[in-house]
């Protein structure tokens, strides 16, 4: 799966916004903690991360998934998808790349010294994936994403948490009447053609990109690493991400289903 590649900021050693709940109370963590609060399935980590760069990462990486978590209304645990997801920090890399997520691993990596603000944005691409086996019928190719099979109109299974799902897929793509496709797509056409590639128009990075233009709109918490680049980028001055009206509507949507699958988390527990 391509990777986030706006234009990143440098190193670890720069400083990052962030406006939210102190949930470590002052406390170091480190990955091992990541693993266990927010339920990966491994952690892999660079052989040229040295202590300090870890002990810093791991701080911007937990506060940056305990905000995530926050503001999806999830239980940390959640995140992790079910023990599904794996992590990378400073390995595993592509070139030019400050994050990516790597579907046959099922594996979200972040470059050391590039990777922050994309977040957001590779965590929903694991979402994504991880649920095209869960929302349609008929299994998944293995590099199949939701958002790609909702496009092609794959048979759904009846659940109230997949109809939240659907409705968020019909708002990020089609118009309020359901009939035409949403302006956000074909601006994201148009942005492809420009360039002469398929990448911007992609359902995958249209809904990555929707998802983390709304965490970033998000007045209650804000973090620099986990969410960046949606309102002042080229990209953005360019509607490559939903305008504000279409934002509060994909809000409204993603707050609806994260909250009933939060809900549905917890009476299993």
């Amino acid at each position: 799966m391509s990777g986030a590649n706006k234009t990143a900021g440098v190193g670890l050693n720069r400083q990052y916004y962030r406006r939210g709940p102190d949930y470590r109370h002052g406390d170091s963590v480190d990955f091992a903690d990541i693993k266990h609060t927010f339920g990966f399935a491994g952690l892999a980590i660079g052989a040229w991360v040295n202590k300090q760069e870890k002990q810093r990462a791991a701080e911007l990486i937990f506060d940056a998934l305990a905000d995530l978590a926050f503001l999806l209304n999830l239980p940390p645990l959640a995140i992790g998808l079910r023990g599904s997801l794996s992590l990378a920090f400073g390995t595993g890399g592509q070139a030019n790349v400050q994050a990516h997520y790597a579907p046959g691993s099922q594996t979200l990596a972040l470059a050391k010294n590039a990777g922050a603000g994309a977040l957001a944005h590779e965590w929903w691409h694991a979402f994504d994936h991880y649920m095209a086996a869960k929302l349609f019928i008929s299994p998944p190719q293995a590099r199949e994403f939701a958002s790609t099979r909702w496009l092609a109109d794959d048979k759904q299974y009846s659940h109230p948490l997949n109809q939240r799902l659907d409705q968020l897929f019909a708002t990020a793509f089609l118009s309020q009447q359901g009939k035409d496709l949403h302006p956000y797509v074909a601006r994201s056409v148009a942005l492809d053609k420009q360039l002469g590639q398929r990448y911007y128009s992609l359902p995958t990075e249209m809904m990555a990109r929707a998802f983390e233009a709304w965490i970033q709109s998000r007045e209650d918490i804000k973090n620099s690493y986990l969410v960046s680049g949606t309102k002042q980028t080229e990209l953005a001055k360019q509607g490559g991400y939903p305008d504000a009206q279409h934002l509060l509507q994909i809000g409204d949507c993603t707050l609806q289903y994260f909250a009933l699958l939060g809900r549905a988390l917890e009476a299993s527990e």
